[in-house]
Formats: C-alpha cells, structure tokens, sequence
C-alpha cells in the first residue's frame, strides 16, 4: 500500500513538473509577428507614366514684351492687374522728335503734290501746243523745225509729270518710314490679357534686351484664359506617351483634386540638364476650360499620363510586391508566410495586374519591408485590417 501511494506521489510530482514546463515554455515562445494583409480581390488598373520633376501650369499666350527701341517713358496707360485688350497701347517713350518727322514727312508729300500738279499742267499746255502746231504743219502754215520743238518739248513735260507722280510715291513712302520709327516708341498689347508684371515707371529709361543677354521685360502680358500643363518625362518612359492620351493633374495648392486633360504636344528632343536624368517635356491641355477657374500660371502641377486600363481583373496592392514580383501569402494565423512569385501585368503605385500565381480571397502581406517579416516566419493578422 505504501508503494502505491508512492508510485502516486510521483506520478504527480511529475505531471505537476510538466505542466509548470508548458507553462513555462509557453512564456517564452514569441508573440507571432503582427502583419498588415490584404484579400486579393477584382477591380481596375490603370497603367501610368509620371513626370520625374515638377511640372507647371503655363498660359498658351504670355509675352515678356519691352520696346524695340530704348527711350524714356513719357506715358504709361496701364498698372500691374489691369485687363487689356488685343491691340491696346500700354506704354509710350518720348517721341517729339519722331513726331516733328513724320509731320515734316507729310508736308514733303503735299509739297511734291503741288510740284506734280504744275508740271502735270505745263505738260497738258505743251501737248495741246504740239498738237496745234502739228495741224499748221499740215496747211503749211508751220515750219518743220518748230513742229520738232514743240512735239519735244511735250514729250519733256510730260516725262516731268511722271517724274512729278514718282515723286509723290516716295514722298508718301518717307511718311511710312517715319511714321514706323513712331510707332516703335509705343508698346502695344499683342492679345488680350492681364499685366502681371510692370518694369517701368513714368520719366525712367528703358531698353531692349541686346542679343544673348537677358533682362526684365518692361510688361510681361499673360492670358489666362487659356492654360495648359509642361511637365517633363524620363526618356525610358517617353515612347509610350502619345498625343491624345488622357492625363490627370494635380496641383499642390488644390490638394487631392484631380483635373482630366490630354496630351497635346510631346518634345521633338531630349532635354539634358546637369546632375539630372535626361528628359522629355510633355504638354497637357485640361479637358474642361471652365475648370481652369482659380488657377495662376506658374502653379506646381504633376501629370499622370494614362498608357493603358485594365478593368475586372485581378489586382495586387503595389506595396505587396518583392522585387516586382513576389508576394508573401497569409493563410491563418499563427501560420508561416510562404513566398509566391506571381506574373504580373500593367500596374502604377497603387495596384497591379496579377496575371498568374494568385486567386481572388487569397491574403498577402503589405508590410513586407517591416523587420522580421519573411518566408517563413509565424504571424497573425493585424487586427481591423
């Protein structure tokens, strides 16, 4: 009896030692790494090309516009915001000596007329002379020497008048001449617009920018009726942008909101600029004109070119993919991860296409770059994820 109560004792002192043990062994194994996943589920996919650098918002018609020729101002008819119209003068040099020019000019055109005129009537006397003198000739009442000097005298005058009318002509012509070096002391708004900018006032000096140096234009005249997007493109993805793609700008001062537009001009070069990748420089033009509304040339915008859509298929989340394409499976927690590799279709920063390799409710890991996430490794899912 004694040894059975023994044998007892020790098959209990043993359980009670295996249980502390699983305890024990439970404290210490590891929390399972906590992971972020996702379902694999159908939806669209939208391949896009984006600019490598900033794009901006330019109007289609702006002019840094100064006189052709240098002067003081003497009139100035607009300010910095004022609306203009096509054709308005917005600013005038002094210009009392070109002034004097052309009204000398055009006193030298009524002088050459009055001249003209005279030798135009002395010419009609003279042919009416010879012609009289040629009817006396043939009633032998004329000598014919005198018949001569009359004929040539007419025909004297009469290259006189001509001579007289071709004066006029280059009378009329220095009143071109002049009245052009006039008119290069006014600047004159070439298209409708707003002046964003004035580089003059009043009594100061201004002169054109000589050649291949710049300087600040005296206006510079915007349109903003009409704006479109430059933005530039890395050259290896340049060959799949073509005229008529569709587009979607953003600005930074408008947050998220996205505008529709369409490729309208791509560069016929590639744009090197120092310590930077070589580009191409793309032109966008927004859809709907009326949304234009509140926006300044000279806004950051960034353009997503729209290469190709995929609609219904099934579709990876981006930041789920090791090395473009591996992805790490969940099953159930407390699982390992297993590695996949999956073919893969078009794709952008947000979803790619999953072509082969995965089934729609099938879960893979996001948080693939988190420490310890690996094929292999136990995990759970994040919970509310």
């Amino acid at each position: 009896m004694a040894k059975l109560k023994l044998h007892w004792r020790l098959l209990l002192t043993v359980m009670a030692l295996l249980g502390i043990l699983a305890i024990a062994m439970r404290a210490l194994r590891p929390e399972p790494l906590a992971v972020s996943v996702h379902r694999i589920e159908r939806g669209s996919v939208v391949e896009t090309v984006s600019n490598t650098r900033a794009g901006t918002v330019k109007a289609c018609s702006r002019a840094r516009i100064s006189p052709p020729m240098g002067g003081q101002v003497a009139k100035l008819w607009v300010r910095e915001g004022d609306a203009v119209t096509a054709g308005r003068p917005l600013l005038e040099l002094w210009n009392q000596d070109l002034t004097a020019q052309v009204r000398l000019a055009r006193e030298e055109v009524s002088a050459a007329r009055a001249r003209s005129n005279e030798a135009c009537f002395l010419a009609q006397a003279e042919q009416r002379e010879a012609l009289r003198q040629t009817e006396l000739q043939k009633k032998g009442l004329a000598a014919e020497d005198r018949v001569d000097r009359a004929v040539s005298t007419a025909k004297a005058q009469d290259a006189g008048c001509k001579a007289s009318q071709v004066n006029i002509a280059v009378a009329e012509a220095r009143v071109d001449v002049a009245q052009a070096a006039l008119g290069r002391t006014v600047l004159i708004a070439p298209f409708a617009g707003h002046v964003a900018e004035l580089n003059a006032e009043v009594g100061e000096y201004v002169t054109p920018s000589p050649p291949g140096i710049a300087t600040l234009p005296t206006i510079d005249l915007i349109d903003g009726s009409c704006l479109f997007v430059a933005a530039p493109v890395d050259e290896v993805d340049s060959p799949r942008v073509q005229l008529a793609l569709p587009v979607n700008i953003r600005l930074d001062a408008f947050g998220d909101k996205s505008y529709p537009a369409r490729i309208t001009r791509i560069a016929p070069y590639v744009l090197e600029l120092e310590k930077q990748a070589r580009t191409v420089e793309v032109e966008a033009r927004f859809d709907d004109p009326t949304r234009q509304h509140g926006l300044l040339p000279g806004l950051s915008a960034d353009v997503e070119v729209v290469v190709a859509t995929r609609d219904n298929v099934l579709r990876v989340p981006t930041e789920a993919l090791i090395d473009g394409y591996k992805v790490l499976v969940f099953t159930f927690d407390g699982s390992p991860l297993v590695e996949r590799q999956i073919k893969t279709g078009v794709g952008n920063w947000q979803f790619v296409e999953v072509v082969d390799g995965l089934a729609a409710g099938e879960q893979v890991v996001l948080s693939v770059d988190r420490k310890g996430v690996a094929a292999g490794v136990v995990v759970q899912a994040e919970r509310g994820k």
